[in-house]
């Protein structure tokens, strides 16, 4: 190149505007720095906000000043899309409510009716665990008097057992059928003290299977030994409700068209037939003076009413207590200090062929397809008319209260909560989690760029100065 082309082309080139090379990366630098912060705070916030959201998808009710401990909700919602289980983490703790029925969150397309909602024992955090089956809640789910376990029948035809859920450690531990053979095991009662669980069996007679035995059993939780308290032909209504006095010594269940009394070894004590159109009145059937509750139809009518009888069936009247009109029955939770009996009012399904009027099986009462929705309600001393305690919505069917929370005689105002459930908010944490990761990666990935951009600019500059040293 010759001295004069040389000094052309450097004066051309110093005309050219010059490009800031080390400025623009560092801008660059600093902006990819902040937008990577950014995004990791947002996914810091997302992520922060998801315990928030899995303690039952809306704020905790606090109940009214003065009311400590578990307290029943006056009314109970559905479970929201995605609902906790009852073992996933933060824990549930003791319950105050279960449920069951065909509303939405308590069915699905496989699981006929199988999903048991979960409330807990004093603020509304909701939790749901999926039988598979239909599986009234009071009669086949039942929660322990502590609220703490919920028992509920597991388990295939040929290995039938029961599953206890605990809600305070989320621990789930199985208890296998009594009966030897047995292609269905139920729980059919809970010890007051929660140490022992009546068992309800069904075997096959022969081996076509057209005939079917059940045999009730007591099964000690602590040791697992199991004591036989009847055996017979297969009946309609078999060992339900049972019914265990304040000590746990006695029991009462009904077993067709009668009430048999026992010890808790299995002895028998008494017996007993039903009036027509009565049944024993709950698992609270036991007065404290160790008579006992039935549930009567007055005929013709809606109405039904508790009446007293002693062990050997003997009737002692109606206690001062309101009837209850408009139900197709009501079934006996328990009793409060001042002597208020605590009650579910199944109320009908007006498009049910059944006539609730008249004479109708007791099982057929509380039947899924005759029931519209359930009340909790309170039958005082002297009242005139019941006190609604609890509501639910349509299609709820089922019910059971701990019994602690029935003794406890409190009510809270409940706000169920709305919106996804917990899981669902899970999945949009995890979500936020990969995406932040994939933005942060690609935020790094544009800082390498830049610094490397960074690092030609230094060495453009450093063959530049060495090129007009040399020039010069």
């Amino acid at each position: 190149m010759s001295v004069r082309l040389r000094e052309a082309l450097r004066d051309a080139a110093a005309e050219v505007p010059a490009y800031p090379v080390h400025d623009r990366a560092v801008r660059t630098a600093r902006r990819t720095r902040r937008r990577m912060a950014a995004a990791v705070a947002a996914v810091l916030v997302l992520v922060a906000l998801v315990p928030l959201s899995v303690r039952g998808g809306g704020p905790a009710t606090v109940a009214p000043a003065g009311v400590d401990g578990p307290a029943l909700p006056d009314r109970i919602g559905l479970p929201g899309f995605g609902s906790l289980r009852a073992t996933d983490r933060p824990r549930l703790g003791p319950a105050s409510v279960v449920f069951s029925g065909q509303a939405r969150g308590l069915t699905g397309l496989i699981d006929e009716n199988g999903t048991v909602g979960i409330v807990g024992a004093d603020a509304d955090r909701y939790r749901t665990w999926t039988v598979g089956h239909e599986a009234p809640a009071g009669e086949q789910v039942l929660l322990s008097p502590d609220g703490r376990r919920l028992a509920v029948p597991a388990g295939s035809w040929e290995h039938p057992r029961i599953d206890l859920v605990d809600l305070v450690d989320g621990t789930v531990r199985r208890v296998p059928s009594p009966r030897e053979g047995s292609t269905l095991t139920e729980p059919a009662g809970w010890a007051p003290d929660g140490t022992a669980l009546v068992v309800r069996d069904t075997t096959p007679a022969n081996p076509e299977g057209s005939a079917h035995v059940n045999t009730l059993s007591l099964v000690r939780l602590d040791t697992g030994r199991a004591v036989r308290l009847l055996e017979t032909e297969q009946l309609p209504v078999f060992g339900t409700p049972v019914a265990f006095t304040a000590d746990g010594s006695r029991l009462a269940y009904q077993v067709g068209d009668k009430v048999l009394v026992t010890s808790a070894d299995g002895q028998s004590i008494a017996s007993f037939p039903l009036p027509p159109e009565s049944g024993l009145a709950g698992k609270g059937a036991w007065l404290p003076d160790g008579t006992l509750a039935l549930a009567g139809h007055e005929p013709g009518t809606d109405r039904w009413r508790l009446r007293r009888v002693d062990t050997s069936g003997t009737d002692l009247g109606v206690p001062a207590l309101p009837a209850v009109a408009g139900v197709t029955t009501i079934r006996l939770l328990g009793w409060q200090a001042d002597g208020t009996a605590v009650v579910v009012g199944y109320r009908p399904e007006p498009n049910s062929p059944a006539s609730f009027t008249g004479a109708l099986e007791m099982d057929q009462r509380t039947a899924y397809g005759n029931v519209r929705t359930v009340r909790v309600l309170g039958l005082a001393p002297g009242a005139a008319a019941p006190t609604t305690l609890l509501t639910a919505p349509d299609q709820v069917l089922a019910i059971d209260v701990a019994d602690a929370v029935v003794r406890a005689g409190r009510v809270r105002a409940a706000d169920p909560p709305s919106g996804p459930g917990g899981r669902v908010w899970w999945a949009a944490g995890a979500a936020a989690l990969l995406l932040g990761g994939l933005v942060a990666a690609r935020l790094l990935r544009r800082r390498r760029r830049a610094q490397r951009s960074l690092g030609d600019a230094h060495l453009v500059g450093e063959e530049g100065q060495h090129g007009r040293g040399q020039g010069g």
